[in-house]
């Protein structure tokens, strides 16, 4: 019997057509899902990655509750045009504690990703106050209110414990004092400070609004700009590339 004579059983028969195409996805798709059983994690672990202090944390949701992934992604493709634009491609890695992710598909704004360690903290400050003083075509609505904007350290606790369900490795010293590092983090000469340097010893301590009588929502939006795409160290990668 030819190959057509063989085929020729689905091409007349829509039943055992419909069949076939059953049984080839359902294969596919243990393929896929089989996997997830038995895999501790489809990411694989990247050097220098870390979860979000209470201070980025807290940033991170002012980012969200300001609507601001509406305009701005967060993820690099690897094309010529994105890479020469924005840097290194991202990461999976990148976005494991991000829940929910900030991908984003709308690039109203530039792409945020490597954003961090790219301006000052004062050029974020009256960026956020003033966007049209710094980009004059700049369309981006002002927030001048987050610099008056006392910081809420009610419910840090809840959020780190929340995260730490959805399997974010925060430790419970870590959650435990999380309302006394959300401050110590942006009160460089406090007693504080120097506790959360224990606690998170690659983070950044530092004002980061300028106004030192108060930590403010600034304080906690440009801590999480600052610290977007800083934690890996790329060079590691493409030495790795070089040396092939």
């Amino acid at each position: 019997m030819s190959l057509w004579k063989k085929h020729e059983v689905f091409e007349k028969n829509s039943f055992v057509l419909l069949v076939g195409i059953l049984v080839v996805v359902a294969i596919g798709g243990l393929v896929e899902i089989a996997p997830l059983f038995y895999l501790k994690s489809t990411i694989e672990k990247t050097e220098g990655m870390r979860p979000y202090t209470p201070l980025e944390l807290t940033g991170r949701d002012i980012y969200v509750r300001e609507g601001c992934y509406l305009c701005h992604s967060q993820m690099i493709r690897p094309m010529r045009d994105e890479l020469a634009r924005y840097g290194n491609y991202s990461l999976a890695a990148e976005s494991m504690y991000d829940h929910p992710f900030q991908w984003g598909s709308k690039r109203t704004g530039p792409d945020l990703a490597r954003v961090g360690g790219k301006y000052s903290d004062a050029w974020h400050v009256e960026h956020l106050v003033d966007p049209r003083s710094l980009v004059p075509a700049s369309i981006m609505p002002g927030y001048p209110f987050l610099a008056e904007n006392r910081l809420n350290t009610r419910d840090i606790q809840s959020a780190l414990t929340v995260n730490t369900i959805v399997g974010v490795p925060y430790t419970d010293e870590q959650v435990e004092n999380a309302r006394t590092d959300l401050l110590g983090q942006a009160m460089p000469d406090s007693d504080a400070a120097y506790a959360f340097e224990e606690r998170w010893p690659s983070a950044t301590v530092r004002d980061f609004d300028g106004n030192p009588k108060e930590v403010t929502e600034m304080d906690a939006l440009v801590a999480y700009l600052q610290v977007l795409g800083t934690m890996v160290d790329f060079s590691i990668y493409d030495d790795k590339a070089n040396s092939r």
